[in-house]
């Protein structure tokens, strides 16, 4: 064999290397952004459950919470109290509705419920004659979906209302086709998740992707002259490395919702 062959099967093997370097490096780049994606995507689902949990024990308890043993009881052991608000559309002479808002307290609801899930109510559009729902109890609906059936008393026209978000229908009002209806008058309620109901509550406080907890800050502070109540939890040690402290100044903070200073429970990657 030739100085030239062995050259060539050198610069070959090299060569292959090389390549098996350049596509061993791409490829854990792209794992490894893609692993931040879904771990963020972890971290934030946890943020918003923590946040959304701090703001029913708030209104419950007039403070938030620092322990996470007392938050994690809360959500899967406490209750709240279930809110009816109702609306009457009072005419005026001069043309512009009064309304009058009535506040009811009609029973018990699970924390978790309460956190977890968003209610949704279909009101009456006008004052008329009610003609029939056109969905049933425990049906899942979507957004356009047609609701119920009403003919309005001022043009004797009948319409049919469609549902503005999605969800399951929890309860109808009990009225029958012919009865009359007022602006405002409840029809429907329906629910639907407003978090992701997967989040592990028992290690709510874990931060995903590692063996850190969430750093979290309540305190009781005086602005003008008011007694109010502030909160700020965080990513104390982030995976991507462009939200790490020594990286603040490139504004990609770590995830957080919250402030040490003001009354607010924005979240960062909002």
């Amino acid at each position: 064999m030739n100085l030239s062959k062995i050259l060539a099967y050198i610069l070959f093997a090299v060569s292959l290397g090389l390549a098996y370097y350049l596509y061993n490096s791409i490829n854990s780049t792209i794992q490894f952004r893609e692993k931040i994606v879904t771990t963020e995507r972890q971290i934030t689902d946890k943020l918003s459950v923590i946040r959304e949990a701090q703001k029913v024990y708030l209104e419950q308890h007039g403070k938030y919470t620092s322990s996470w043993d007392t938050l994690i009881n809360f959500i899967e052991n406490g209750t709240v109290p279930i809110i009816v608000k109702t609306e009457t559309i009072i005419p005026k002479s001069y043309g512009v509705d009064s309304v009058l808002v009535k506040i009811d307290t009609i029973g018990q609801v699970s924390a978790k419920e309460k956190i977890f899930r968003k209610t949704y109510a279909v009101n009456a559009a006008d004052n008329g004659t009610f003609l029939g729902f056109l969905k049933n109890e425990g049906d899942y609906v979507v957004k356009g979906t047609k609701s119920y059936r009403m003919r309005r008393e001022s043009s004797d026209r009948t319409e049919e209302f469609s549902f503005l978000d999605k969800g399951t229908i929890s309860s109808l009002a009990k009225i029958n086709s012919g009865d009359k209806v007022k602006k405002g008058q409840n029809l429907i309620t329906f629910w639907d998740y407003q978090l992701n109901p997967d989040v592990d509550i028992k290690n709510l406080a874990k931060v995903p992707g590692s063996d850190k907890t969430f750093d979290i800050f309540t305190q009781q502070i005086d602005r003008n002259n008011i007694k109010v109540w502030v909160i700020e939890v965080k990513d104390p040690a982030p995976i991507n490395p462009e939200r790490r402290e020594e990286n603040e100044a490139k504004n990609k903070k770590p995830l957080r919702f919250g402030s040490k200073t003001d009354v607010t429970t924005a979240g960062n990657w909002e």
